[in-house]
């Protein structure tokens, strides 16, 4: 696995490093502040200190889980568990609550395979997809710089071509992270797929990444479109895309995860990007994401700069959310 969270299918598993650039935890700390006041600040609230712990604190306490919108399904599993823990005299005290609850919420995450699955041996193609104004642009621009810091060969193919800007605005994160682009503002997405397809394997790139067009998965058309750029890809590409990634934007909260369901019907996800996290307090989406798609919540972004997209770690990402 390598530091951007990338995992070749030519490599043994389990085999890590270091994130790409310093300090990510600190960024993802910060970017998580809203959601920490929001869910840690919450239980405090309630776990004073010296307080028993009792029926009616534990009713307490799942009031706070619903309001930090963690999804009812994941709601009623933690206090389950919670209670099961009180009445066996597992944990005894109020403050064992919050272990109790980071442990639980740690392993839940904790099966995830966050690692992105890309051949060694050729190109790697990753799709991306998202409605519009979820951040996926920015997401793929902060994705390439990763994987630049890898020292790899990085090709963007702007496969979105209704809207002028997004070709602008992809065309600059190019020039900023040093990736190269192909682009036509006038041809069919598809086409473009195909020719971006040409040039990274003529060229020798490591990683091609797919901009698509932000459409909502109402619209039937566009959601065809998507798997039509997936075929034109895999057959110039064996197993492309190797990666499909859903990027959402996380101050929607639990309507991103209806968002996630109609596109995996389309086209079979294999991970999420959670986006503009350090702009809301409803982070606690991503537990929702565990109980209702279970599909794995690979990379965060927790701030505007190339370097605020981190890998996702249950581990760091619980304890950001508890600490």
């Amino acid at each position: 696995m390598t530091s951007s969270g990338v995992e070749s299918k030519d490599e043994a598993p389990g085999q890590s490093s270091a994130p790409v650039g310093g300090g990510i935890f600190k960024r993802l700390r910060q970017g998580l502040r809203k959601t920490h006041d929001k869910i840690a600040g919450g239980l405090r609230a309630v776990l004073s200190v010296g307080r028993r712990l009792d029926e009616e604190l534990l009713e307490e306490i799942e009031e706070q889980l619903y309001v930090a919108d963690m999804g009812p399904a994941t709601v009623m599993r933690l206090c389950d568990a919670l209670r099961d823990a009180y009445r066996s005299s597992e944990i005894r005290d109020a403050a064992q609550v919050v272990p109790f609850l980071k442990e639980q919420i740690t392993v839940d995450l904790g099966h995830w395979d966050t690692a992105l699955h890309l051949p060694a041996s050729r190109v790697g193609v990753i799709l991306v997809a998202g409605v519009n104004g979820s951040g996926k642009t920015t997401s793929i621009g902060k994705l390439a710089h990763r994987f630049r810091g890898e020292g790899k060969r990085v090709l963007l193919a702007a496969c979105d071509t209704f809207r002028a800007a997004a070709v602008e605005q992809l065309s600059i994160w190019a020039k900023w992270v040093g990736a190269d682009i192909v682009k036509s503002e006038s041809a069919d997405p598809a086409a473009v797929a195909f020719d971006a397809s040409d040039k990274a394997l003529a060229g020798d790139y490591d990683v091609l990444i797919i901009d698509t067009a932000g459409r909502l998965h109402t619209r039937r058309n566009l959601m065809a479109e998507l798997q039509k750029i997936c075929r034109v890809v895999g057959k110039k590409i064996p197993g492309a895309p190797h990666e499909t990634l859903m990027v959402l934007d996380a101050t929607t909260g639990q309507n991103a995860i209806s968002q996630a369901l109609r596109f995996n019907e389309a086209i079979e996800l294999t991970g999420i990007v959670l986006a503009k996290l350090d702009g809301t307090a409803k982070g606690g989406i991503v537990f929702g994401m565990r109980d209702q798609i279970d599909i794995p919540v690979k990379f965060v972004g927790v701030g505007q700069d190339p370097e605020d997209l981190a890998a996702f770690d249950a581990d760091e990402f619980v304890g950001a959310l508890f600490e």
